[in-house]
């Protein structure tokens, strides 16, 4: 009897302990998913560029399919010009001043011409009602002035023709910036680069490049910090995502490790800098990046 109750109390206190394990491992499961791993933070390389990116302004195709040669160059590298502003010369110029010179003489010839013509026919009409010519001359005078008065139209033509040739014969800044780079010289023609690089550097941007794999955590107004790989600037830089790009391509900022993957896919991210940061690195543009997104 004594070991039947033995044998009753152990099973009990068995059946405690599996109700109280049983009971104790919801709640450890429930409040480990209260609490899910943070996201990580995206982590990308990049560069400085200017607010509406580098022109390169190339040269004019002159008539024989080439580029002219530069005669003037009026500015250095780290100038700042205005919109508008003459940056250089071609050796085009000349030659078609010279023929505008040509067209404007014959245009004032021509005007003379007319006025003379249309004072005689006023005349010959006068003689024609009297009589005193046959009508057929008057008939020519008339005709003579049809003919100079398209002469005149050909030569107005031909001097609006030159006027648009001459502006191509000097190359003008299409934004306010800063010289970047020349790519020629005075002497030089153009080649494949053109004449030089124009950036609008008073508002620069960066130029982040977002692994394809990452950009899902990438949105328009997220907080993003930057500092220079290289030292080219102390501190931090601060921003906001801007643009995102809607194409995949082929990365351009190559990693310093020369076994990284030149051949990833990456998103093209534009961030605008805050002011003061945009301003303290305006003339660092291209300088390398390395951009941390706030998660």
């Amino acid at each position: 009897m004594g070991g039947t109750v033995l044998v009753v109390l152990v099973g009990w206190a068995v059946a405690q302990r599996l109700r109280t394990a049983s009971t104790s491992m919801p709640a450890q499961t429930a409040g480990s998913a209260e609490r899910p791993a943070a996201p990580e933070a995206v982590a990308a390389l990049g560069r400085l560029d200017p607010s509406g990116e580098v022109r390169s302004l190339a040269a004019p195709i002159s008539g024989i399919g080439g580029s002219p040669r530069i005669t003037r160059l009026l500015v250095q590298e780290g100038d700042a010009v205005s919109a508008g502003d003459l940056l250089a010369v071609f050796d085009t110029a000349a030659p078609l001043q010279a023929q505008r010179r040509v067209v404007e003489v014959r245009i004032a010839n021509l005007r003379s011409r007319l006025t003379v013509q249309t004072r005689d026919i006023a005349r010959y009409r006068s003689l024609s009602r009297q009589g005193a010519i046959p009508s057929g001359e008057l008939d020519t005078r008339e005709t003579t002035l049809l003919e100079l008065e398209g002469q005149l139209q050909e030569a107005l033509a031909e001097r609006d023709r030159l006027e648009a040739d001459l502006k191509l014969t000097s190359l003008r800044a299409p934004i306010s910036g800063t010289v970047l780079r020349l790519h020629s010289r005075v002497g030089e023609r153009p080649g494949e680069d053109g004449v030089l690089e124009l950036g609008a550097n008073q508002r620069m941007e960066a130029l982040i490049e977002v692994y394809e794999s990452d950009i899902n955590r990438v949105r328009l107004g997220q907080a993003v910090t930057m500092t220079s790989e290289n030292g080219g600037f102390e501190g931090k830089l601060s921003g906001e995502v801007v643009r995102i790009s809607p194409q995949v391509r082929q990365r351009a900022v190559l990693e310093t490790d020369p076994t990284g993957d030149v051949d990833a896919r990456i998103v093209e991210v534009r961030v605008k800098l805050d002011p003061d940061d945009a301003q303290r690195v305006r003339d660092r543009t291209g300088l390398k990046l390395i951009a941390r997104f706030t998660p």
